[in-house]
């Protein structure tokens, strides 16, 4: 237990060195959770013989992550970042990596900015391939969990997104201050967890676009629930003065009850066709 709890004193969050370029766990463990979300997609149409090419998927994949990655990054900038005026009057600086002629990397991502920008993203790619926004969007969110847990276990490597201070027996030092490894947390609760829902539910949906409900509704509380462990953004903290409030905690609880609005009059709709189609048939 005395080496888990000082786990980060004997890591190196350098994976290894091409030159003087360090490529970093955090990196490496990204780029995991795309490839092995790609496998998943392709494994369920395959599996479950949802009615789509690997071509079309992979045309679909492609563009989607376009916008996650800059629904991410804005995002973060619009929700998160301290400098948000300085970067909305210099957008070319949004994805520039490099501080004062170095090389830095671009640090700051949103998650829920990611979900914006995979949504537009796919309702663009949808209508312009004529696919069904609902069915296209259920494929991808049954993928989306796995890729996650990989996601939270490089910022876990990256000594990122801490977690609060406590005492309990599998806590970890962070800057000689035992801390939750909510990272660890978040990648069971919001990616192993509500994979396994999902995939139970898939061959069970009662309408296109239920899955991708679930998902979003499940990783909301999840996230709620997490939030609780994690410490809150530095540059932000509690909000409105409070000792819980956090801004993860604000924009998952939009999301969550936006997602069972839009669950229950989906639903609500689908009964009221089949009353009339019962009507018109008796």
């Amino acid at each position: 237990m005395n080496y888990w709890q000082n786990i980060y004193s004997h890591f190196d969050p350098v994976a290894f060195y091409v030159g003087s370029f360090g490529v970093h766990w955090y990196g490496i463990m990204y780029a995991t959770a795309l490839l092995i979300a790609i496998v998943v997609a392709h494994w369920i149409v395959k599996k479950d013989n949802i009615p789509i090419s690997s071509n079309m998927l992979d045309s679909y994949i492609i563009w989607v992550e376009i916008g996650v990655i800059v629904g991410a990054r804005v995002g973060y900038i619009l929700f998160y970042d301290s400098h948000t005026m300085y970067y909305l009057t210099h957008p070319w600086q949004i994805f520039n990596p490099f501080i004062n002629g170095v090389y830095a990397g671009i640090s700051g991502m949103s998650y829920h900015g990611a979900v914006i920008g995979f949504i537009l993203a796919s309702l663009w790619w949808a209508k312009r391939n004529k696919v069904a926004f609902l069915f296209i969007v259920d494929i991808a969110t049954l993928a989306i969990p796995v890729g996650y847990i990989f996601g939270r276990i490089g910022n876990f490597f990256n000594q990122e997104l801490v977690g609060r201070v406590t005492d309990v027996p599998w806590a970890i030092y962070v800057n000689d201050i035992l801390r939750h490894p909510s990272q660890l947390y978040e990648a069971v609760i919001e990616g192993l967890l509500v994979f396994l829902v999902l995939f139970y539910f898939r061959n069970k949906k009662k309408f296109d676009g239920q899955i991708a409900l679930m998902y979003l509704g499940l990783y909301s509380f999840g996230r709620i629930v997490a939030e609780f462990y994690r410490q809150p953004d530095i540059q932000l903290g509690f909000l409105y003065g409070t000792s819980w409030l956090t801004m993860g905690i604000l924009i998952s609880s939009v999301f969550l009850v936006l997602t069972i609005v839009l669950y229950f009059i989906i639903t609500k709709n689908i009964k009221q066709k089949q009353s009339k189609k019962r009507k018109r048939s008796s």
